[in-house]
């Protein structure tokens, strides 16, 4: 039995059948590898909660609608048992060879080496690659992407930057020799990746110190017209 033949043959036959989903493929693969595991075994008996862990189905009722379907639908042969001391049994079809199972021939390293190859046969989803040389897979946006913005070319870099933004350059002298100071590092000693994206946020945070520190005059006069009264009240009068 060629492993990787075997399994390739199958998932050629996957590609046309678009009576297919993921399920009944996840579920294929899992009775694939108790296949493997019981030596390719003409019949063997499966346990439906191992198969559903492997499979990552979460439902009895997928799960029995999946495997009735591949029986239907000739990917294997399906005998359900009443027993529940005693799981199901299953045949595998042999999809797209003429080769019966062979007995006593099972190699494990089959499994690894599926692995480490590539299938003899091309996939079915190249066979319109170019003949000769090999199929080019475009580069655009494969490059990686260069951040220049890590430390600026010196202070006058920083100063013309607050400028642009409108902004006071004696907060960017700040900016400039506190970060100067600390290697342009953040506080958890992380190098920067970005120092305008972080002057921008040093801009921000002084408007908003600048807006705390600055008292609302009209709130204020409010409060102190509250404390005075002109109207002259009688406190003899029963309430």
């Amino acid at each position: 039995m060629n492993y990787i033949k075997l399994l390739n043959s199958a998932f050629e036959t996957f590609y046309f059948d678009d009576r297919l989903n993921p399920t009944h493929i996840s579920l294929y693969m899992a009775l694939f590898q108790e296949w493997n595991s019981s030596r390719f075994a003409d019949e063997f008996f499966v346990n439906r909660r191992d198969l559903m862990r492997a499979a990552k189905i979460g439902s009895k009722s997928t799960y029995h609608r999946c495997v009735t379907d591949l029986d239907s639908w000739n990917y294997l042969t399906y005998f359900p048992s009443n027993n529940p001391y005693k799981g199901s049994k299953i045949k595998m079809s042999i999809i797209g060879t003429s080769d019966e199972p062979v007995m006593g021939h099972y190699n494990p390293e089959l499994e690894q080496l599926a692995e480490q190859y590539r299938p003899i046969r091309e996939p079915v989803v190249y066979k319109h690659r170019p003949v000769s040389g090999q199929a080019l897979v475009s580069n655009i946006n494969n490059t990686k992407q260069v951040n220049t913005n890590k430390q600026p070319k010196g202070r006058q870099a920083v100063l013309d930057f607050f400028i642009e933004k409108s902004f006071n350059a004696d907060e960017g002298k700040k900016f400039f020799a506190h970060y100067e100071a600390n290697y342009w590092k953040t506080s958890d000693g992380k190098p920067i990746r970005d120092w305008q994206a972080l002057a921008k946020n040093w801009m921000a945070r002084t408007e908003l110190f600048a807006e705390e520190k600055t008292p609302n005059k009209k709130e204020g006069s409010q409060n102190r017209n509250n404390l005075r009264t002109t109207k002259s009240k009688d406190y003899g009068q029963p309430l």
